[in-house]
């Protein structure tokens, strides 16, 4: 039942970090360049941590959802929006 809870509590985070990273680049960018194929790496990414978490139980809920958020960072990294701010930044 614990294992159960826990993946539900994964998949809620899952859920609301890309939903907050949507509405963060959409706000940003607008709706004309809308990054897909980075929401898609979030979501392919958060099908594939919730998995590993089913499958292995070993693996502690602190674990998963650190992952996630690594994963999430290091995508929005990689959006135009934070590129064109670094950009400006070193120059």
């Amino acid at each position: 039942m614990q294992k159960m809870i826990q993946t539900i509590f994964l998949v809620a985070f899952v859920i609301l970090t890309t939903a907050s990273f949507s509405f963060a680049q959409f706000s940003a960018v607008g709706g004309e360049s809308f990054p897909y194929f980075h929401l898609g790496c979030l979501v392919v990414g958060g099908l594939i941590i919730v998995s590993l978490k089913q499958k292995y139980a070993k693996l502690y809920l602190s674990e998963a959802i650190g992952s996630f958020a690594l994963l999430t960072l290091l995508v929005a990294l990689f959006t135009t929006p934070v590129v064109d701010a670094l950009k400006t930044l070193i120059s």
